[in-house]
């Protein structure tokens, strides 16, 4: 027999834990995940960092939420999540000027520098500078995520592949794992396989495209000193920033790929090292470990957060592309209130005061009610 419950959320990444998070004593909620272990794909190989400046409107305003609640929540914890660490672009000034955007100001060259000596100086001629960006501890975020809602309630199944889902009467029945769940509401949290999900349950997909993402530990001849900032090429081909004695570089790839594991591709931090040493007197040696991660996206960049318009009660929560983490509780706490709400009040509108609601404006602009 079912087990029933008012939503079930399928996928325990950053997303999917955050919503269970927001969501938990509000309501009864499952979050079912596929692999044996939570966030085990792209939540894993973050970047772990809020930079305030990154991303387009919607994602700049959703970042600034997400640092007011983090923040607060911190206020009360042992360990936090946030530790600052400005974002420093460099690169021509054209392009410079062209990326520096919220919370960034210009700096000059001489500044660039002595916020982070390693960098050659014939290698920019342009800085700009975020100093609301943050550090994020992903690890503590994602299980502060996951106590917060057990102990609120919220049952959590790992292993448990989504493999049926059917709007029946009112609700939903669907097959995870060994175990079936009915609910009102179904989450899609499933990330690079979110438009997979979609088909499975007779919903027509929306055209999300998984893209990699590689990034690896390295050792260095010179470390970076305490409180450097993270630095990111202009044109987007690189970024580096200190991990402990070591530095953390990607070469920002954005290629696209099927939904899966994935791994590094030969060459791809080879050849990121490689010009490092020329742009940098990092001095970069052995590779520790490398990563590959799959950011998701619409095709205009913006978050897939809301009520299907043709599908009821299937809700979307996908399409976070590079930002899962820095727009994640300002998500969450927006995906809450509307299916809290209802479908019905969604396709009205109606959002409650403060910031909520400012940022679901902004939403509003492009796709709060999917399809309308």
């Amino acid at each position: 027999m079912a087990s029933t419950y008012d939503v079930v959320i399928a996928g325990g990444g950053i997303a999917g834990l955050s919503l269970a998070s927001a969501l938990a004593g509000k309501c009864t909620v499952a979050l079912v995940e596929a692999e044996q272990q939570l966030a085990y794909h792209t939540s894993s190989r973050s970047a772990r960092q809020l930079i305030p400046s990154y991303g387009p409107p919607v994602v700049q305003e959703l970042t600034v939420r997400t640092l007011e609640l983090i923040a607060a929540d911190d206020a009360g914890q042992p360990q936090p999540v946030l530790t600052p660490r400005s974002f420093m672009l460099i690169g021509d000034e054209q392009t410079v000027r062209a990326e520096a955007s919220g919370e960034m100001r210009l700096i000059s060259h001489g500044e660039a520098l002595g916020l982070c000596p390693a960098l050659k100086p014939e290698s920019f001629s342009a800085a700009g500078l975020d100093t609301g960006s943050f550090g994020c501890d992903a690890p503590v975020l994602l299980e502060r995520h996951r106590e917060r809602a057990e102990a609120a309630g919220v049952d959590i199944i790992t292993g448990a592949r989504v493999h049926s889902a059917q709007r029946l009467g009112t609700g939903w029945e669907i097959g995870a794992g060994q175990e079936g769940f009915s609910a009102g509401v179904l989450v899609n949290a499933a990330g690079a396989w979110a438009d997979e999900l979609a088909v499975l349950s007779g919903v027509e997909k929306i055209g999300l495209q998984p893209y990699r993402r590689t990034a690896a530990i390295v050792g260095v001849d010179h470390p970076l000193p305490e409180g450097s900032p993270m630095v990111a090429a202009a044109d987007d081909s690189f970024y580096f920033r200190r991990e402990g004695g070591d530095v953390l570089i990607s070469p920002s790839e954005h290629v696209a790929s099927p939904a899966e594991d994935a791994r590094p591709r030969p060459g791809d931090v080879e050849r990121l090292i490689a010009r490092l040493n020329t742009l940098t007197t990092l001095g970069i040696g052995p590779v520790r470990t490398a990563w590959t991660g799959l950011r998701t996206e619409a095709a205009d960049g913006v978050p897939v957060v809301g009520f299907d318009a043709e599908a009821r009660g299937f809700f979307w929560l996908a399409g976070q592309g590079g930002y899962g983490f820095q727009t994640s509780s300002g998500i969450a706490e927006l995906a809450a209130a509307q299916i809290l709400a209802g479908p019905e009040t969604t396709a009205a509108g109606e959002t409650s005061a403060g910031p909520v609601s400012r940022t679901a404006d902004a939403l509003a602009a492009t796709r709060w009610s999917i399809r309308r």
